[in-house]
């Protein structure tokens, strides 16, 4: 099919869907049903499920017990995990099987909080000034209840869909490595969680000034790459010292890192979040945006400088993220380490930024060492009946407000998802203020308003993926999807 024949049905199957079947979403849900999520966020942020401060299974075992008084029998509820500490949970919720089961996932564990850092206790829910704080409000945990919440409201009211809804909450997507949830699952249990689609963090809406700007969704990612910058020295008395000094070799290294920018450039999903972003900005980066999506690398310049995450978002980048050197007070330095953490864009190897990264060093003494195996995941499709669910969901809660696919910086297991061929899409329907987004930093924070829409916007959007209607079938019959990766 050509793609202009693609892009053709695209439009024309999110314009029909739009219109079929409109419902008007009330800002909120029922007050019993805010309370729930509540009560379920709040037990979900106070168990401590730090990589290695805390456990995951508390919290798996915590909505495990809500399923089960729900009524939901052992047979549709899995806990487990690769060690005790690590459990994962996965529920189904049984619908016709006229469709392919859609995967719900967000991740229970967090990255470390010290409370010496924090202004308040990082692992109690609190509500101050219109906000919930606490480590892990952003960065899962909100999705995480709001799912199991919603699960047990589908469940009350006697929804039957024309899919099973498995939502899977996991261990270790911050830690990574063996205990991971959905490397473990994915290996071991790949039928517990086997999807046509999933559903998981990485997109969220953007505000500014108070304004919501996007409703994000994610179909890309980049991959994480680590190395080690490794100077090695015979040392000495530290009474006599050398010019030739490791910590000083490093130092040296960093400092040139530092100086340096990988390429600017955009993909097919980027320059469509720049087009798009250039519809909606109306400030003096409009115009630049616009060349952005059209490649104008002195623009791209100028709209990498005014944000970071416009930065992120048009080059791999590479930064020092730990050091370590000597061994005594009173010695020369026998060894110097720094481990420097990659964002790495879809289409960028490791083998050049590994490449680049030794030309960038300039100095044979300063070795850089790969750590770990790490891999690029593909794109997921852009399916029409996907982004017509979400602009659904979205014009009905947020009139105006457009859907935006992008790639986000970060990391997420869906990644993990779409190598092993199950298309993930990163939604959420809660807003963060972009200049203010705290995940993984002191006194994380959701506008508990935008929690309530949340719940809201993504009760509204699981249903409607959940039935069947005409156009959507058509849609996918055949696997017809509108993808990037197929122009």
């Amino acid at each position: 099919m050509s793609t202009m024949k693609k892009s053709h049905l695209f439009y024309l199957t999110l314009i029909v869907l739009l219109d079929f079947g409109r419902v008007s979403a009330q800002t909120t849900r029922p007050d019993a049903e805010r309370k729930l999520a509540h009560d379920i966020y709040k037990e979900f942020v106070e168990i401590q499920s730090g990589f290695t401060t805390g456990a995951t299974t508390p919290v798996a075992e915590a909505a495990a017990a809500r399923l089960r008084a729900a009524g939901f029998p052992e047979s549709d509820i899995f806990v487990g995990g690769a060690v005790p500490k690590k459990s994962n949970i996965v529920v189904r919720y049984h619908g016709t099987g006229a469709l392919k089961p859609v995967l719900l996932l967000a991740h229970i564990d967090v990255v470390e909080a010290k409370r010496e850092d924090w202004s308040m206790d990082p692992f109690q829910l609190n509500e101050r000034d219109g906000f919930f704080y606490g480590r892990g409000t952003g960065d899962d945990k909100a999705q995480a209840a709001l799912w199991i919440a919603n699960l047990l409201q589908y469940k009350k009211e006697g929804f039957k869909p024309d899919r099973d809804i498995i939502v899977a909450l996991t261990a270790d997507e911050e830690g990574g490595g063996p205990y991971n949830g959905v490397a473990w699952l994915l290996k071991n249990h790949r039928d517990l969680i086997d999807s046509e689609f999933a559903l998981n963090e990485g997109g969220w809406g953007e505000s500014a000034g108070g304004k919501k700007i996007s409703n994000d969704l994610q179909v890309s990612e980049k991959y994480v790459v680590n190395f080690r910058l490794e100077v090695r020295n015979k040392g000495g008395h530290s009474s006599m010292p050398v010019a030739d000094n490791a910590i000083y070799r490093l130092a040296a290294a960093l400092q040139r890192l530092s100086n340096f920018g990988f390429p600017l450039k955009t993909n097919e999903v980027t320059a469509a979040y720049f087009q798009q972003m250039a519809k909606i900005e109306s400030g003096p980066m409009k115009e630049d945006l616009a060349r952005v999506g059209k490649g104008s690398q002195e623009a791209m310049q100028r709209v990498a400088a005014a944000s970071p995450a416009w930065n992120a978002t048009l080059r791999t980048t590479c930064v020092a993220t730990l050091l370590e050197g000597g061994h005594a007070m009173n010695a020369l330095p026998q060894l110097a380490t720094a481990t420097v953490n990659c964002r790495v864009l879809p289409e960028d190897s490791v083998e050049y930024v590994q490449t680049t990264l030794r030309k960038v060093v300039a100095d044979d003494q300063v070795e850089v060492k790969l750590l770990g195996e790490p891999a690029p995941g593909p794109a997921s499709a852009q399916r029409p009946d996907v982004l017509a669910a979400v602009s659904r969901a979205t014009e009905a809660l947020w009139p105006g407000v457009p859907v935006v696919p992008i790639m986000v910086m970060g990391a997420t297991d869906g990644k993990a998802l779409r190598i092993a061929g199950i298309p993930t899409y990163g939604v959420q329907g809660i807003f963060f203020d972009r200049d203010d987004i705290r995940f993984h930093g002191r006194d994380e924070r959701v506008a508990v308003q935008s929690f309530y829409e949340g719940q809201a916007f993504l009760y509204d959007l699981v249903k409607t993926l959940s039935k069947t209607t005409p156009v959507a079938q058509a849609a996918a019959h055949n696997g017809r999807f509108y993808s990037p990766q197929q122009n």
